[in-house]
């Protein structure tokens, strides 16, 4: 048309600015109309190459006819003044009271900003809401599909090649007990992490895993069935990979410090059963053996002495990796020295020698034998071992431990003799550092 509403818009804006020339207002040459563009949304030509000049430094002042014509997105209008008040623009709307280079202006705007900040909160409280509901009835809420599971109709539906990697990786764990080596076990069998293509078109995964990614999914309770929500944990309606027992396996692991696992996997460490562990299937004493692999990387393990000796051909037991068995008697001796039995009979048998002792001292000198003995050489471990296990019975399918419990008032003793000893080696190890 010869003559639109834009027309006249503009033709009331300008009239506006003459009125103002005496406070040295001067219209712009250009037109900013975006006719045949909705005011509900940003992406607008005039308005870009309006915003370009305000940057650019050649507008002072914006006048629009009404304020609902710079934008009817309060969240954009926001946006837009924020923009504004960032080059010190002045916005000014002709037909409503709303002029930011007035007190008045900045007043308003401060009231539409904060009506705006609740309706944003209010909003943000409705979908915070929503997805604590849903994640309480086991949905799940999107995002990038975990290794183990595609999506289909927004549920998790299980991709069965991806969750034997899954399993693969919680049994590794509980092989190998070393983040480490899982992480080298992995790569050796060239598994890599889930590829796929985002709704861009990007490429994402398909790389070989690290400890960190590892770790989060050996941490994932999604692959039990479950879905998380904050510190709540809820039934899922998707379906589990892994069994309870195999996550609690791992998760007792994960309890045990890294150095202690760690310990276990060193070279040319003393085997600290040496004595103590015997065969549940002939009786006799497990001897510690070792062998070189791949580039001289030591191996240790135990051997019944009479089966070594090819006078019990058909052992239930035949040998053990030393990691593994190791690890599990410190495991046992963790939880049987937090039994309360234990502690008052060693409280008990701790009297006789010395009547001052009291039960909290026990207590407190049990919980300190696993801090001081990551701190140990092998051999002091080994003479400690010694002082508190009677004998340590491998058999086919389980472990017996057996505690001298008159030997552990002696174990605390030394403990407590050595921890003098070991707190200048820390000194002097940090002053190295600092030096």
């Amino acid at each position: 048309m010869e003559f639109n509403s834009l027309d006249a818009q503009r033709e009331s804006c300008e009239k506006y600015i003459q009125i103002q020339k005496h406070e040295g207002w001067d219209i712009v040459p250009d037109n900013y109309d975006d006719g045949g563009f909705s005011g509900g949304t940003i992406e607008r030509p005039a308005l870009k190459r309006l915003i370009a000049d305000i940057k650019a430094g050649r507008i002072d002042i914006v006048v629009v006819y009404k304020i609902d014509r710079l934008s009817r997105s309060l969240l954009d209008f926001l946006n837009l003044m924020q923009v504004f008040e960032a080059q010190k623009i002045a916005f000014v709307s002709v037909t409503q009271n709303f002029d930011t280079s007035t007190s008045m202006g900045k007043l308003m705007l401060n009231v539409l900003l904060s009506f705006a900040q609740f309706e944003r909160e209010i909003t943000g409280e409705r979908i915070r809401d929503k997805i604590a509901s849903s994640k309480r009835k086991g949905m799940w809420m999107g995002g990038p599909p975990p290794l183990g599971y595609d999506v289909k109709d927004r549920k998790l539906i299980i991709n069965d090649d991806e969750a034997e990697i899954v399993r693969l990786i919680f049994d590794t764990f509980i092989m190998k007990r070393s983040m480490k080596l899982l992480v080298v076990e992995l790569k050796r069998l060239g598994i890599k992490s889930k590829f796929r293509i985002t709704g861009a078109g990007k490429h994402v995964g398909g790389n070989t895993y690290d400890a960190a990614t590892l770790y989060k999914i050996l941490n994932n309770q999604l692959y039990l069935g479950k879905i998380k929500h904050k510190d709540q944990i809820y039934e899922g309606q998707h379906q589990a990979i892994i069994t309870q027992d195999t996550w609690n396996t791992v998760h007792t692991i994960f309890q045990i410090s890294p150095r202690v696992r760690g310990a276990a996997t060193k070279r040319k460490v003393p085997s600290v059963l040496l004595g103590i562990l015997k065969c549940g299937g002939c009786g006799s004493s497990m001897s510690p053996k070792h062998t070189k692999k791949n580039g001289g990387k030591l191996y240790r393990y135990y051997v019944p002495s009479m089966h070594m000796k090819g006078k019990c051909e058909s052992c239930p037991v035949k040998q053990i990796a030393a990691a593994e068995i190791e690890t599990t008697v410190l495991e046992q001796l963790h939880y049987i020295f937090n039994a309360p039995e234990l502690l008052i009979q060693v409280w008990k048998n701790a009297t006789q020698e010395d009547n001052t002792v009291t039960e909290e001292h026990i207590r407190e000198s049990l919980a300190d034998i696993f801090t001081v003995w990551r701190e140990l050489f092998p051999g002091e471990q080994q003479r400690l071992l010694e002082l508190i296990l009677e004998k340590v019975i491998l058999s086919e399918n389980s472990v017996e431990v057996r505690v001298r419990a008159e030997g552990l008032y002696s174990l605390i003793r030394e403990v407590n003799a050595l921890k003098p000893k070991n707190e200048i080696v820390y000194e002097r190890a940090a002053a190295a550092c600092a030096g």
